[in-house]
């Protein structure tokens, strides 16, 4: 930290990048300057000091006095309170300080101090300020780009590869008369470097010049947006600057398909701290006073933020106004903004709305749909029918809050830790069993694992195929990390699935009807009491018997519900499978029992495993919202901005959730303690306070002292848990201390497969190589985006050595996660369209060439990463071949009988 008069700086050591001694002629005679340059790669956090007879101060009187005598004061957050907003244009701070000896402990102490390097400053440039949304760079007049190119160049300055004072008229005529897609790759090979470009011109124009030799062109036809997918332009402000991100693939929805043509008129705005980390509540609004009265105060964050949503910000040509958030969104920090042209106004496309929720499929109806007047949320002229998921069989796993509130029920310790023991079981197996692996493949599902386990049906052992050792090693690695910092341990006996009603009234309160879709295991087991009528044919079975009911988040241990599961044969000919289906009847809805949950698309934890079940549960808990606030006038859009803000201060959900496993865990009677029963209330107002704006304020008596060791809070006081959590946690870190370090990469020397090799494959090598090297440059791209270092992480979006930010905050890498499956998924649909590009009869010795062009020797490539993926994103054409030569072989060892 280093202190100003009035304002404080704050750096953290893994922000410096690089450090080096400045030279700079003095114009101040006879005073001997130390000058050293901090190359950073976020701005600074800046704090200024308050002060008064009200406020107090955070330190205590004796250590407070050293620093200033006679006053009170304590640090609040502040905005750049520079001129030209230096801070958020520029990425290098210089500490000037008169040389001495006195200071010299100081220079030594500071970030890479002992990794020296030498600048000079031969002139120096001033640059005015432009907005105060900063650093953005705009077309000169007289030139013109592609939006998506400007963009491109904002984020390229945005994130430090080239200079601003570099973006000038010569590199916009340049860019002028360069292809969009071959900018594109020419400015996705410079966000991978990991320096400054101080000629950005002359990079652009030689790698311009060698792509248009190529046939990119033929092979980077995709066109954007098509299919589920959009390309979405993200920013990122902090307190200080903006960030332009991406664009990057998303999965859409239907505002934007709805107005597709205008789709790069919509961005996804997200505000952020310095290190893009969530801001917290105490840096838009800090107490300064203590007391019941005491007032907070809104810091300069407050109005910043305020201020672009109701005035907007501009990137060039486009002038973006606030659109709306969702539910999601607003928990995220995050809202919609649209720039509006002469056919499409911001306003136009919040007149959206129309009904929401689950519609059920009645085989006996045509032509119908009937809808409660619950699902209505606003008027609409509209009358499509938009899907946007449908019921599926989805594995259902515990974590933290499920065992906290199963133990407080009286589910013992040995239980979890017998699961445990069996998931990691299963684990150390599945790089060498078959079956193992196919198991833990089918509880996960992603598209990577279809394709796995789709090899593993054709009879390649794990161990022995790269790619798939790639892929299984992958999944190992990352459950076994969830097991160890979530405690996600999968329950067999068990489901995730949609909730809906029972429209035809038979289901009597306490019961509840569930079909389910088979997994493989399931289907060969035919002795299995839990299901109705099985004869171990059907692919599907009704669960009878007890279950265990409830609804992540949880946190009162009446959110358990122990429920009849029944077979009714009314409910079996309207076909609902895959959903649990509650009844119309009783004092309460059950989904309200179950942490306060509806049929509005939530889904619902399922078991009907004896052990999991309690014997005796609790009275649920009243989760009766409190009454929104109702206005007299109808409400304003400055309304809506401000109390976006305002959810920004008020939001605790994620610090009482953390409270109350902190209690749990610590006191006797468990999620029973009288702490933790007030923390479940206090959740409940948080979780409403989106639809009520009602705040649920923590009190500081409840704000833990000491972290239990399965929370991994080692920055904290930490004690060692005693309960099933702590465990469970020290059990499956001891497990992973004694395996061997998970590898990244498949074995040194492959085995090429002879069975893959089709006559005539060698007229298309060529062919193969380009597209090897063009996705190899994709995907390469790709996994320096989002940070990835090994193939496998981009493949399953398991990123290890994942940002501080991301660390911090689980929901934001699980969209982040959403997010790469989507780029991957996008990129080998477009390796597919390259495959299908040819006439099919070739497509056999197509797909040979692409499977020789990766694995056989004569294909290395020495010094660069090998994409073992390639070849099996035509993994059916690959599959038909194994299949075929599997059958040559063996009529020929047939006929030699």
């Amino acid at each position: 930290m280093y202190f100003l008069p009035q304002y404080l700086r704050e750096l953290k050591n893994w922000q410096v990048l690089e450090s080096v001694n400045l030279s700079e002629p003095s114009q101040r005679s006879g005073l001997q300057l130390c000058v050293r340059a901090h190359k950073l790669m976020y701005s600074p956090r800046i704090c200024t000091t308050i002060s008064g007879p009200a406020v107090y101060s955070r330190f205590s009187d004796d250590r407070f006095h050293a620093c200033k005598e006679d006053a009170k004061f304590t640090w609040v957050r502040a905005l750049d309170f520079t001129p030209n907003h230096s801070f958020g244009k520029c990425s290098t701070l210089a500490l000037i300080l008169d040389e001495g000896a006195s200071v010299s402990f100081i220079l030594n102490s500071l970030p890479l101090s002992g990794e020296l390097g030498e600048l000079v400053i031969s002139s120096t440039e001033f640059f005015g300020p432009l907005s105060k949304v900063v650093p953005l760079v705009d077309c000169p007049s007289g030139c013109s780009v592609p939006y998506e190119v400007l963009f491109r160049l904002n984020s390229l300055v945005h994130m430090g590869k080239i200079v601003a004072k570099d973006v000038n008229a010569d590199l916009f005529k340049a860019l002028e008369e360069i292809p969009v897609h071959i900018s594109r790759r020419v400015f996705e090979k410079m966000s991978k470097l990991e320096f400054t470009c101080y000629e950005p011109l002359r990079f652009i124009q030689q790698e311009a010049h060698s792509r248009k030799r190529g046939h990119d062109a033929l092979l980077s036809s995709k066109t954007e947006g098509e299919g589920k997918l959009m390309m979405c332009y993200r920013i990122h402000i902090t307190p200080a600057k903006i960030y332009c991100v991406g664009p990057e693939e998303e999965v859409s929805n239907y505002v934007v398909k709805r107005h597709k043509q205008y789709a790069s008129d919509f961005a996804r705005v997200t505000f952020v701290d310095e290190d893009w980390s969530k801001l917290f509540p105490d840096a838009i609004s800090a107490r300064t006073g203590r007391g019941f009265f005491s007032q907070p105060l809104k810091t300069g964050l407050y109005y910043r933020i305020f201020s672009i949503l109701k005035e907007g910000f501009s990137i060039g040509p486009k002038k973006y106004e606030f659109l709306a958030f969702s539910a999601s969104q607003l928990r995220g920090s995050s809202v919609w903004m649209f720039a509006s042209n002469d056919s499409l106004k911001a306003e136009d496309i919040r007149r959206y709305g129309g009904y929401k929720g689950v519609v059920a499929v009645d085989p006996d109806s045509f032509r119908n749909l009937s809808l409660r007047p619950s699902m209505k949320k606003f008027e609409s002229k509209s009358r499509m029918f938009n899907i946007t998921s449908t019921s599926k069989s989805q594995p259902c796993y515990m974590n933290h809050e499920v065992i906290s509130l199963l133990s407080t029920l009286g589910i013992r310790d040995e239980i979890f830790e017998s699961m445990q023991q069996n998931d990691m079981r299963e684990l150390d197996e599945m790089l060498t069993n078959r079956e193992a692996a196919l198991s833990v493949l089918g509880k996960i599902g992603s598209a990577e694992t279809k394709t796995a386990s789709k090899i593993l049906l054709q009879g390649y052992e794990p161990s022995l195929e790269p790619y798939l050792l790639m892929i299984l090693k992958a999944h190992q690695d990352n459950r076994l990390t969830d097991i160890r910092t979530r405690c996600k341990i999968h329950v067999p006996k068990g489901r995730v699935l949609l909730g809906c009603l029972d429209e035809t009234g038979e289901l009597e309160y306490g019961q509840v009807y569930i079909r389910i879709t088979k997994n493989s295991k399931e289907q060969k087991d035919n002795c299995q009491p839990y299901f109705a009528e099985d004869n171990g044919k059907e692919k599907t079975a009704v669960v009878v018997g007890k279950v265990a009911v409830s609804k992540n988040p949880c946190l009162h241990p009446g959110d358990i519900r122990v429920l009849e599961a029944v077979y009714d044969h009314g409910l079996y000919a309207k076909n609902l499978v895959d959903c649990v289906v509650f009844p119309q009847r009783g004092e309460r809805p059950h989904p309200n029992e179950c942490s306060g949950g509806d049929l509005d698309g939530d889904l619902y934890f399922i078991t009907w495993d004896e052990k999991l079940i309690p014997e005796e549960v609790d009275s649920p808990m009243d989760y009766t919202a409190a009454r929104p606030r109702i206005m007299d006038h109808v409400v304003t859009l400055e309304e809506i901005q401000k109390y976006f803000v305002d959810y920004m201060i008020n939001d605790s959900l994620g610090a009482i959730s953390t409270a109350h496993l902190v209690h749990a865990d610590r006191h006797p009677m468990k999620a029973r303690s009288p702490e933790c029963l007030q923390l479940a209330a206090l959740h409940s107002m948080a979780v409403d306070f989106a639809k009520s704006g009602a705040p649920a304020e923590m009190p500081r008596s409840l704000r833990p002292k000491e972290y239990p060791d399965f929370m991994e809070r080692w920055d904290k006081p930490t004690y060692i848990s005693n309960g099933a959590l702590g465990k469970l946690y020290r059990a499956a870190a001891s497990r992973m201390q004694s395996a061997p370090a998970p590898s990244s990469s498949a074995q040194s020397s492959p085995a090429f497969d002879p069975d893959l090799e089709v006559p005539g494959f060698e007229e298309f090598l060529a062919f193969a190589e380009e597209c090897y090297d063009l996705y190899a440059e994709k995907l390469s791209t790709l996994m320096s985006y989002y940070g990835a270092e090994h193939e496998d992480e981009i493949l399953t979006g398991n990123i290890r050595n994942r940002l501080l930010y991301l660390k911090k905050d689980n929901k934001r890498y699980f969209e982040m996660k959403d997010r790469i499956i989507d780029s991957v998924d996008g990129l080998h649909k477009e390796v597919q369209g390259w495959f299908r590009s040819r006439p099919k009869a070739e497509a056999s010795r197509r797909a040979s060439a692409w499977y020789r062009v990766t694995y056989h020797p004569d294909h290395r490539r020495p010094g660069k990463k090998q994409f073992w993926s390639f070849p099996w994103i035509v993994c059916d054409e690959l599959l038909k071949i194994k299949e075929s030569s599997k059958r040559r072989r063996q009529q020929v060892d047939g006929a030699a009988a």
